[in-house]
């Protein structure tokens, strides 16, 4: 009798630890997660444990837990991370993903099973050591552990007689850890064996065109201490804990060599943000060298592609890009050289400042194909059906992310453009007294040079085709002739222009209705279009000679102009001396008043040109994406590049490019207002720096 009531004891207290069945729940599985108020009995947990194996225990997701919102999920405490406290017995609860209770099962000899995209590292919420970030990665690696050991086909079944109490197959290999699966993609900052020291190479690598490097950003990022570490906390009972995350750039202060050896405890923070810019400048480098390994492998090497097209077209459209590619990795590989010699980097301007002056040459070329580029790829795609198709196949591929090519062809200009910016950004964090500085300025001096370089090769080209192709179109007839090619001239603006009504006689009336203007930069042409590709030259004038007279039509006049009335639309040509040496004067109308404000300006700029325009109260605009000017009066735009915005018309603006005071139209909807104050100051500080350090 004593006997059975032990069994009965013992029974009972087996039954309750592991929630076998409650009465009155015949659809329950026999296995079911322990009350948490049990764990307060410190003798019936150490008899439990004396007798149960912690392996023999198999999660199922038809436990009471399971069922609730969220599908909870028991995990045993040797599945935790080994940083648990040894006297912790209680199981650690996670929150399950929702719907895997209801996905496909798979093979039953898996060692890995996620629904959510790739694994996540310690270090993916990591916040330069708060305490609730490293829980949080304690409770993933939980759950990666838990998910590894469960049985996928068990789960999947529904409820029925068959689901019984299942031991955990002995032969099954041990989990492995989530370091250590050899299955497992590498993230970025994965803690591995201290020997090997991380890097940052150890994760496919970004496209360039998805990098956006801080050096380029306009807030004050002298006030904040962890400008280039932005992380986001993550939020308490999250209904998911495991997310398609990552993060969006490692930084210097992330790597574990950099963690592990306390250095961020040995330095300033002034020294931290240099820290940050110079690893961003190698880290970009490695993204935009592997954008420039797509662009070669699956555009330029690709026979299919090539055969659409003749080799001049080939040359045209990829010109040297074999070559600038070559340069972008001897200059990363001399980079990560000095990144692995020691994570404290001590400079890496001189690195900048050797590749800039002896090295980069093939850009300017690259730069200056620029035009002949823009120009192939529009005909091939406008032209050439199987061009168009092939190209179609190659963007479509997981490896070009669905990216357009163009988006590769302007990467050199892109990278060129944005290294002074980067370069200035370490000169700001670096001391002025320390011989780092100097070098950081000699390089930034170096980089201005190539750029300013590649700037006038791309013009230059451009120009010269530009005005052989304009010389032939023109008919001076009566006019006295004058030599049109010159290394010095260059179009500015032309398009056709209305003539006025008061300037219709009864002659001119049945001649023709409008004009077609060529404005250079030193000279305006009056000319009447014959046909697309010819046009009879009626009069010129230097542009010292050309004055641009106004209508009086208050621009804030809210009530609609007349009908038939253009006088909102209209302006008056003023020579002072024609070609034959005498005054003159047209009234033109415009088509919009984008069109009218865009010859206004074209017309005077030249007035503005040696005078410095004051910037202060003018909005900034930082552009949003890239934007290929169309016409010689618009501004080219690159990702991130930052616009003084001196006059808006409609869904246009005019203004100066920050650095290089190039000045221009372009679309509105290319970029987006700056409103912070303090991030408009400091550009406006940074643009003065640059152009006096660069001679811009």
């Amino acid at each position: 009798m004593s006997a059975g009531r032990a069994n009965l004891i013992l029974e009972s207290h087996f039954s309750t630890e592991l929630h076998i069945s409650e009465p009155g729940d015949e659809d329950y599985q026999p296995q079911s997660p322990p009350t948490p108020q049990l764990d307060t009995s410190p003798p019936l947990e150490d008899a439990v444990d004396s007798m149960v194996v912690p392996q023999q225990v198999v999660l199922s997701t038809q436990s009471p837990a399971a069922m609730k919102l969220g599908s909870h999920q028991l995990i045993p405490k040797n599945l935790a991370a080994s940083s648990r406290p040894k006297n912790r017995h209680h199981t650690t609860v996670v929150t399950f993903p929702l719907g895997l209770e209801h996905s496909s099962s798979g093979s039953r000899g898996r060692t890995r099973h996620s629904t959510q995209g790739p694994d996540l590292s310690w270090e993916d919420y990591d916040s330069d050591g708060d305490g609730f970030a490293l829980r949080r990665n304690r409770r993933n690696k939980s759950y990666r552990a838990a998910v590894t050991s469960l049985d996928i086909e068990a789960m999947t079944e529904g409820p029925g007689p068959k689901s019984t109490l299942k031991p955990v197959r002995e032969d099954r290999a041990p989990s492995p850890g989530p370091a250590r699966s050899p299955g497992r993609k590498r993230t970025l900052g994965r803690k591995r064996n201290q020997n090997q020291r991380g890097s940052f190479k150890d994760a496919t690598p970004r496209l360039y065109q998805d990098v956006r490097e801080r050096g380029l950003q306009s807030t004050n990022q002298d006030e904040l201490l962890d400008d280039f570490v932005v992380v986001e906390p993550p939020v308490e009972d999250q209904g998911i804990v495991v997310k398609s995350y990552r993060p969006a750039q490692l930084t210097w202060s992330q790597l574990p060599q950099v963690k592990d050896t306390g250095i961020l405890t040995m330095i300033t923070p002034q020294e931290r943000k240099r820290q940050e810019a110079i690893f961003e400048i190698i880290t970009s480098e490695h993204s935009y060298l592997h954008s420039l390994g797509i662009l070669v492998r699956h555009f330029e090497k690709s026979d299919v592609l090539r055969k659409t097209m003749t080799t001049t077209e080939h040359h045209h459209l990829f010109s040297n890009i074999s070559v600038i590619h070559d340069v972008s990795k001897r200059f990363f590989e001399d980079l990560e050289r000095r990144h692995s010699d020691n994570p404290l980097i001590r400079d890496i301007s001189d690195i900048v400042q050797i590749h800039a002056a002896r090295h980069f040459e093939p850009y300017i070329v690259y730069c200056s194909n620029e035009t002949f580029q823009q120009r192939t790829l529009q005909k091939l795609l406008t032209s050439n059906t199987a061009f168009k198709e092939a190209l179609k196949q190659i963007e479509g591929s997981s490896e070009c992310g669905g990216l357009p090519m163009i988006s590769f062809l302007i990467l050199p200009m892109q990278r060129v453009t944005r290294l002074p910016l980067l370069l200035d950004t370490i000169c700001q964090k670096t001391p002025q007294d320390k011989a780092e500085h100097f070098a950081a300025v000699w390089a930034l001096q170096a980089i201005s040079k190539l750029v300013s370089s590649c700037n006038d090769g791309a013009r230059r080209m451009e120009r010269t085709e530009q005005m052989y192709t304009i010389q032939k179109q023109m008919d001076f007839g009566r006019i006295k002739p004058f030599p049109l090619v010159s290394s010095s001239r260059w179009l500015k603006k032309h398009g056709e222009l209305a003539i006025a009504a008061e300037e219709l006689s009864i002659w001119r009336a049945f001649t023709n209705r409008s004009y077609y203007l060529y404005l250079f930069n030193d000279v305006l042409i009056v000319t009447r279009k014959k046909s697309e590709e010819s046009f009879v030259v009626l009069d010129y004038a230097t542009v010292e000679n050309v004055k641009v007279e106004v209508g009086e039509t208050p621009e804030g006049k809210m009530s609609p102009p007349a009908k038939n009335s253009t006088n909102y639309l209209s302006f008056k040509l003023v020579m002072s001396k024609n070609s034959e040496g005498r005054p003159e004067q047209i009234s033109l109308v415009a088509e919009s008043r984008v069109d009218r404000a865009r010859w206004i300006v074209a017309l005077t700029e030249h007035k503005q040109a040696g005078i410095s325009t004051c910037t202060e109260g003018l909005p900034q605009y930082e552009a949003t994406k890239a934007y290929m000017p169309k016409d010689p009066d618009e501004l080219g735009l690159q990702q991130a590049e930052l616009v003084i915005v001196q006059q808006k018309e409609e869904a246009w603006c005019y203004g100066e490019r920050m650095r290089d005071g190039e000045r221009g139209w372009f679309p509105a909807s290319c970029a987006t207002e700056i409103t912070n104050p303090t991030a408009m100051e400091s550009n406006v500080q940074r643009m003065k720096r640059l152009r006096k350090e660069t001679n811009v």
